[in-house]
């Protein structure tokens, strides 16, 4: 019974760190611009988040440590540093999209404006990892996030022509308005939302710091295999909604309050109170999520003390690096940077770093020095190389297609 609990909380924390800010903004604004065009994208990037999340917990279930210390080891001190500066202006980025975010939702609740409701946001996250335990703060929020089922439910709620849909998914069309280069921009900013480094990061030290053990490689697989493919769902409902609710009237995703249109149109009152909750609570888990990647990123790769369960004054520059980039990402979201441009940003870089550290962990994943008999089969060894070429053709499509659109104008 004990495992069964483990793998139920485990699955929902999951769903509710997918499904964030930079996933959120990007399927909507693909919906209401590109209809089912993206879909097929997002079920590729859940499907590799799927093989990434499940190779790097099991990684850090056999070696006990997490992703970053490996990556600095296989890829060397120079090219690690590299990634390491990368990683940390990602997650900034990142960081940036998600206290936005978690502002507007106080602000839809209030009244007042989201840019004076991020000193509290910042205040709220860095508060939760400081004074409420790892299990709590991990399990609470991501069961809340379920809340986002109301994209699942307007979507059904609008009764699309089913076989209509299908067709559009099948055979996308790139309407008139927009251009083929826009359409792949599109395509690998969600690709690069679905498989952002930094979920990575926190899911193998939290799997180091909670000390999984052998018995806990079936709690890994079932978190990774059906959480995530939970927030694919959801992902692909908030494309469908923004598609047969935004497209059709031509409101384009502007501002974050756009997104909340969608839901609030079709169930009304109760539309908006379940948005408000959802995205309070997937972007106070993400925020809490990349804050603690970045701290762990940087005192692995400096080999400081870090953890959650250590106390500030044993691990003072872990928790040193994580208050800095709150405070960085917070005098962001209140400068006049968009932060629906900031978000773009942030999921567009995750596609450009990511072959940085997604082939360190396919690398380990596969040496029997490691991993002893649980090295990748042959089928998913097939399915995870496939994954690296189209990582690496993202990632070198991804700033030649940011500059010809513009960053999707």
């Amino acid at each position: 019974m004990r495992r069964v609990i483990a793998i139920t909380l485990g699955i929902m924390a999951s769903i509710g760190g997918f499904f964030d800010m930079g996933e959120i903004v990007m399927t909507a604004e693909s919906g209401a611009r590109f209809g089912f065009g993206h879909v097929w994208v997002v079920a590729l990037g859940t499907l590799g988040i799927i093989l990434y999340a499940e190779m790097a917990g099991r990684i850090a279930v056999l070696s006990r440590r997490p992703v970053f210390d490996i990556v600095r080891e296989r890829l060397g001190a120079r090219i690690g540093f590299m990634n390491l500066s990368a990683s940390f202006l990602i997650n900034v980025l990142t960081l940036v999209a998600e206290i936005a975010g978690l502002a507007l939702a106080f602000e839809l609740l209030s009244g007042i404006a989201y840019y004076l409701w991020v000193p509290v946001a910042v205040l709220l996250v860095f508060f939760i990892i400081w004074r409420v335990s790892f299990e709590l703060m991990e399990r609470s929020i991501g069961i809340v996030g379920l809340v986002m089922i109301v994209f699942a439910v307007a979507f059904w709620q609008l009764g699309p022509d089913w076989s209509d849909v299908a067709t559009k998914i099948v055979r996308p069309e790139i309407p008139a308005s927009e251009t083929t280069a826009l359409y792949w921009y599109f395509a690998i900013a969600i690709f690069g939302a679905a498989m952002t480094p930094y979920e990575v990061f926190f899911y193998s030290s939290g799997a180091v710091e909670e000390r999984w053990s052998r018995q806990d490689l079936v709690t890994n697989r079932a978190t990774a295999y059906i959480g995530f493919f939970v927030g694919g769902f959801l992902a692909t409902s908030s494309i469908g909604v923004a598609a047969l609710v935004l497209g059709p009237r031509g409101i384009s995703v502007e501002d974050l309050s756009t997104i909340t249109l969608g839901p609030a149109s079709v169930l009304g009152r109760l539309g908006l109170a379940a948005i408000i909750v959802g995205l309070f609570a997937s972007t106070t888990g993400a925020a809490l999520e990349v804050t603690l990647a970045t701290g762990y990123s940087a005192a692995q790769y400096f080999g400081w003390a870090w953890g959650k369960f250590v106390r500030p004054r044993d691990a003072a520059r872990f928790h040193l690096v994580m208050i800095a980039s709150l405070v960085v990402a917070g005098l962001l979201v209140v400068s006049s940077l968009d932060p629906i441009k900031v978000t773009e940003l942030a999921v567009v870089f995750s596609a450009i770093g990511l072959p940085l550290t997604y082939l360190p962990v396919l690398v380990v994943a596969n040496d029997r020095g490691y991993m002893g008999s649980q090295v990748n089969g042959r089928a998913l060894n097939l399915v995870a190389s496939a994954y690296l070429v189209v990582i690496l053709a993202a990632s070198l499509a991804a700033i030649p297609l940011m500059i010809w659109t513009k960053m999707g104008s």
